[in-house]
C-alpha cells in the first residue's frame, strides 16, 4: 500500500475545477484506492450539495409559514418533533442498509448490494404504512400529547395528519438514497433530492397563499406541497435503481424477499434505528420543555432549529462521505484507510461549520429578522441561535465520527455515547437550566450545547480505540 494511498489529504494530480466538475457528473471511481483527500471531496461535494438543498428547503418552509403567524409556526415545530419519530426509522434503516450495501460494494459483490437494497427497501414501506394509519387517525390527539393550545390544534391538525400520512415519501427518500451513497452514487441522490426540494420550494407558497389556480391551504399547503416534492424524488429514484447505469441496478430477478438478509438488516437497522431514537426522542423532550414557555417562545425555537438544520445538513453530506469511505475501506480490507479519512473529513468538517457558526454568533438578529419580527419570537430565536453556535466546531467532530461507527456496521458504540449524552444529560440539565434554576428558555439551549459537545469528545476518544475495524457486516 502506498503512502499516498494511506492518506495524503492533497489532490496532487488534478485540478479543483476538475474534481468539482467529476464529482458533480457521478464520473464512476474505485473509493478503496488512490488518494484518499480526492476519494472524500468526490464523495462529498455532492452529499454536501444534496444536503444544502434539503436545508435551504427547510429555511424557505419555516419563511413562507413565518408569514402565517406564530401559531402556525409552533405547529411545524411540534408536528416536527412528531416526525423524528418518522426520521428515525429512516435513518435506523438507512444506517444498516448503507453500511451492508458498503461493504458488499468494497467486496466487489455487486449482486448482493442488489438484494440488500430490495430487502431494505420493503422494511421501509412496512414500517411507512403502520406511521401513516397511525398518524391519519390521530393527528389532533398527538398535537394535544405534545402541548398544543387549541388554536394550534384547529389550524394544525390538517398539516400533522397529511404529513405523517405521506410518510412513505420520507421513509423512501431517505432509506434509497443511502442506498445510492453507500454504492458511491452520491451524484445520482444529489439529483433526487434537487429534484424534490425544488418542487417543494415552488408549491409550496402556491398551496399555502392559494396562487394563481391553486387552493389557499394555509399550513395544510406546505404539507402538500412536501410530500408531492418528496413523491416525485422517490419516483425518479426508483427509475434510476431499475434504469441499469447506477452502481446498483435493481433486476427482477433481484424482487424476492430473502429472510436471512432482512434479519441482518433488522439487527443492524433495529440498533441503528434505537440509536437515532435516543437521540430525536431527546429533540422532542427539549420541544416539550421549551413550549411550557408559550407559543412565542416554541416559535423562536422553530426558527433557531431550522437554521441550525440549514448548516448541519451540509456537514452531514461531508460525514455521509466519511461513512461511505469506511464501509468499502472495511469490505476491500484496508481498515487503515477508512481510519485516515474519518480524520481528514472530520477536519474539512471543522472548517466548515465552524465558519457558519461564526457568522450566526455575529449576525444572529439580522438572520432572524428575516423569518420573524415578532417581538417576544425574535429575541428567542436570536438568543437560541447564538447558544447552539458556540458548540459548531464540537458538532463537526462528533457528526463524522457517529457516522464512521455505523459506516463499519459497528451501530451500537453510537447508540450507548447517545444515551449517555442525551438523556442522562441533556436532558435533565435543560430542565434544570430552564426550570428549576429559572433560565428559561435559555437553559434548554446551552443543555444543547453542552450536550453535543460531550458527544464529540467521547466518540473520538472510542474512536480511537479502533474496536469498529472488527465489525463483521
Amino acid at each position: 500500500m502506498t503512502t499516498q494511498d494511506l492518506g495524503s489529504a492533497t489532490l496532487p494530480r488534478y485540478s479543483v475545477w476538475s474534481v468539482i466538475r467529476d464529482a458533480v457528473r457521478g464520473v464512476p471511481h474505485d473509493y478503496t484506492s488512490g488518494s484518499i483527500g480526492r476519494s472524500i471531496v468526490l464523495l462529498a461535494i455532492p452529499m454536501v450539495l444534496e444536503m444544502a438543498m434539503e436545508s435551504i428547503f427547510a429555511v424557505v418552509d419555516v419563511f413562507w409559514v413565518s408569514r402565517l403567524g406564530p401559531d402556525a409556526i409552533a405547529t411545524v415545530g411540534l408536528t416536527e418533533s412528531m416526525l423524528t419519530l418518522v426520521y428515525t426509522a429512516a435513518m435506523g434503516l438507512s444506517i444498516g442498509v448503507a453500511a451492508v450495501v458498503a461493504r458488499r460494494i468494497g467486496e466487489k459483490r455487486i449482486d448482493e448490494a442488489a438484494e440488500v437494497a430490495v430487502q431494505g427497501i420493503a422494511l421501509g414501506l412496512v414500517v411507512a404504512a403502520v406511521v401513516a394509519i397511525l398518524g391519519i387517525a390521530l393527528a389532533p390527539r398527538l398535537l394535544a400529547v405534545m402541548g398544543a393550545s387549541p388554536n394550534v390544534i384547529a389550524i394544525g391538525s390538517g398539516y400533522t395528519r397529511t404529513m405523517l400520512g405521506g410518510s412513505a415519501t420520507v421513509l423512501l427518500l431517505f432509506l434509497i438514497n443511502a442506498i445510492l451513497r453507500g454504492a458511491g452514487d452520491a451524484a445520482i441522490a444529489m439529483r433526487v433530492l434537487w429534484l424534490a426540494n425544488i418542487i417543494n420550494i415552488l408549491l409550496g407558497p402556491c398551496f399555502i397563499f392559494g396562487l394563481g389556480p391553486f387552493p389557499q391551504l394555509g399550513v395544510t399547503g406546505a404539507a402538500v406541497a412536501t410530500t408531492i416534492g418528496r413523491g416525485t424524488g422517490v419516483l425518479y429514484q426508483m427509475y434510476r435503481l431499475t434504469r441499469g447505469d447506477a452502481r446498483i441496478a435493481i433486476r427482477r430477478f433481484h424482487l424476492k424477499l430473502k429472510p436471512d438478509i432482512m434479519a441482518n438488516l433488522v439487527r443492524l437497522s433495529g440498533s441503528g434505528t434505537f440509536q437515532v431514537l435516543v437521540g430525536t426522542a431527546s429533540y422532542i423532550g427539549l420541544v416539550r420543555i421549551v413550549s411550557t414557555f408559550g407559543s412565542a417562545a416554541l416559535a423562536g425555537y422553530t426558527i433557531a432549529i431550522r437554521l441550525v438544520i440549514f448548516c448541519l445538513l451540509p456537514s452531514w453530506g461531508l460525514s455521509n462521505a466519511a461513512a461511505t469511505m469506511v464501509g468499502q475501506s472495511l469490505g476491500a480490507g484496508k481498515p487503515e484507510r477508512g481510519e485516515r479519512a474519518v480524520w481528514i473529513a472530520s477536519g474539512y468538517n471543522m472548517v466548515l461549520l465552524g465558519s457558519v457558526g461564526l457568522l450566526f454568533i455575529i449576525f444572529a438578529n439580522p438572520i432572524v429578522g428575516l423569518f420573524t419580527h415578532d417581538p417576544q419570537a425574535a429575541p428567542t430565536a436570536a438568543l437560541a441561535l447564538r447558544t447552539m453556535s458556540c458548540g459548531f466546531l464540537f458538532y463537526a467532530l462528533g457528526m463524522v465520527l457517529t457516522q464512521s461507527f455505523n459506516g463499519a456496521g459497528d451501530t451500537w458504540t453510537p447508540t450507548w455515547i447517545n444515551l449517555v449524552c442525551f438523556w442522562l444529560l441533556q436532558i435533565p440539565l435543560a430542565y434544570f437550566l430552564s426550570v428549576v434554576a429559572g433560565y428559561g428558555p435559555f437553559g434548554a439551549f446551552l443543555a444543547i450545547t453542552i450536550g453535543y459537545s460531550t458527544l464529540a469528545l467521547v466518540s473520538a476518544v472510542l474512536f480511537r480505540r479502533g474496536r469498529w475495524k472488527l465489525r463483521q457486516v
